[in-house]
C-alpha cells in the first residue's frame, strides 16, 4: 500500500495559498500562547534528544486560536511527515486504518475535531495509541479470528473545540494536554502587523490596534478582518490605509468597537427590548430571533459572556449594566437584582 500523499491531504484542509502564507510555518514564528509554546518546545526537544517518539498531544480551545497551526508546526520541528484527518470524516474503523498503517516511524497524525469520532473508531484507536497495534477481526461467528497488526510508533495530535465531549478513556491516553486561550490586544496587533507585511499592506500602530480590538482575541478573525480592510482600501481608498479607513471598513461589516457584529447586537437588543433585560430562556430568545438555540449557545454567547455583557443565571439570560451602556440605553433601576 502506497503512503498517503501529504500535499493532497493538506490541500483539502487549508483552503487557500493565502491562508497558508499568513499561518506561521515554524513554532518560533508564532505570537502568543507563550506558556503552551514553551511546554511543547520542551517536550519536542526532549523527544528529539532521546531519539524517541513524541507523546500524544491534545489541544483544546475556541476556534481560530492556533490549534491547527501548532499541529502543523510540530512535525516541522521534529523533521517528520504529517497526515491530517477530520474526526467527522472517520465514520468507521476502516476509515482510520489507512492513516495508521501509512504512518512512518515518528510521524504525526493530526485529527481535527477529535470529539466527533464515533465510539467504535475511538475504541479502535486505543491500542494504536498505547501499544502501537491494531486488532483486525476477520470472519463472523465461531469462524472469526483476530489479527494483531503492529504499527510504527507515531504521535497523535488531537484538536477539539469541545473538550468536554471527549470521553475520559480517550482523554487519558494523551500525554500532553494543552488549552489555548484568547489573545491579548497587544499580541493581536503584532499578528496584524506581520500579516499586513505578508499581504503587502501599509500598517501603522494605531490601525493595527484598532483591528486587534475588534477581533475578539482571535487571530483567525484578525486575519479575516485584515483581508476585508485590504479589499475596502483597494476599492474605496485607492490603496491607502489609516485608522479611519480601517474603522470605516469594519463598520460597513457591522463590527463595532468591541468586536460585536450585527447578529450579536440583535441578540442583546432582543433581550433588552422584548424581555426587558431578562431573565430570558435561551429557547424563548431563539424563537423570537427565528434562529436555533444551538447557534446562540455555540456562536454568540461565548464572546458575550467573556465580555461580561450577558450572564447565565438559573432563571435565564440577563443583560449586565455594561450591555445596557453598550447599546446606548441607561441601566435600568434594579439591574443588578436581575442577576440573582
Amino acid at each position: 500500500m502506497e503512503p498517503l500523499r501529504q500535499p493532497s491531504v493538506q490541500a483539502a484542509d487549508e483552503p487557500s495559498p493565502e491562508d497558508r502564507a499568513l499561518r506561521p510555518q515554524r513554532m518560533e514564528e508564532m505570537i502568543g500562547q507563550r506558556a503552551v509554546h514553551e511546554r511543547l518546545s520542551i517536550a519536542i526537544d526532549a523527544a528529539r534528544k532521546r531519539g524517541e517518539t513524541l507523546g500524544h498531544i491534545l489541544l483544546d480551545g475556541p476556534p481560530g486560536l492556533g490549534k491547527t497551526t501548532f499541529a502543523t508546526c510540530i512535525p516541522r520541528e521534529l523533521g517528520t511527515s504529517l497526515q491530517i484527518a477530520s474526526g467527522a470524516a472517520l465514520a468507521a474503523p476502516k476509515d482510520l486504518l489507512p492513516y495508521l498503517t501509512n504512518a512512518a516511524e515518528g510521524s504525526v497524525l493530526f485529527i481535527d475535531e477529535i470529539h466527533r469520532l464515533p465510539i467504535a473508531v475511538e475504541e479502535f484507536l486505543y491500542p494504536a495509541m498505547e501499544d502501537f497495534r491494531v486488532d483486525i477481526t476477520l470472519g463472523d461467528g465461531v469462524a472469526a479470528r483476530t489479527i494483531n497488526m503492529p504499527l510504527r510508533p507515531f504521535t497523535l495530535i488531537g484538536a477539539t473545540t469541545r473538550a468536554g465531549l471527549i470521553s475520559a478513556p480517550l482523554r487519558d491516553r494523551f500525554v500532553v494536554r494543552e488549552h489555548l486561550d484568547y489573545y491579548s490586544v497587544a499580541e493581536l496587533a503584532e499578528i496584524v502587523h506581520r500579516s499586513a507585511g505578508k499581504l503587502t499592506m501599509p500598517m501603522d500602530d494605531a490601525t493595527a490596534d484598532e483591528v486587534a480590538r475588534r477581533s475578539r482575541g482571535t487571530p483567525r478573525l484578525a486575519n479575516n478582518r485584515l483581508r476585508w480592510i485590504r479589499d475596502f482600501s483597494t476599492s474605496r481608498a485607492e490603496g491607502r490605509l489609516d485608522v479611519d479607513i480601517a474603522r470605516s471598513a469594519l463598520e460597513m461589516q457591522g463590527i463595532d468597537e468591541l468586536g460585536l457584529d450585527g447578529f450579536d447586537r440583535r441578540y442583546l437588543e432582543t433581550i433588552q427590548r422584548v424581555f426587558a433585560g431578562g431573565p430570558a430562556g435561551i429557547e424563548a430568545i431563539a424563537h423570537t430571533m427565528s434562529t436555533a438555540a444551538d447557534t446562540l449557545e455555540d456562536d454568540v454567547e461565548p464572546f458575550l459572556l467573556r465580555c461580561e455583557l450577558v450572564v447565565r443565571t438559573p432563571r435565564g439570560r440577563v443583560l449586565t449594566p455594561k450591555a445596557d451602556e453598550h447599546l446606548g440605553a441607561p441601566p435600568k433601576a434594579g439591574a443588578q437584582s436581575r442577576l440573582f
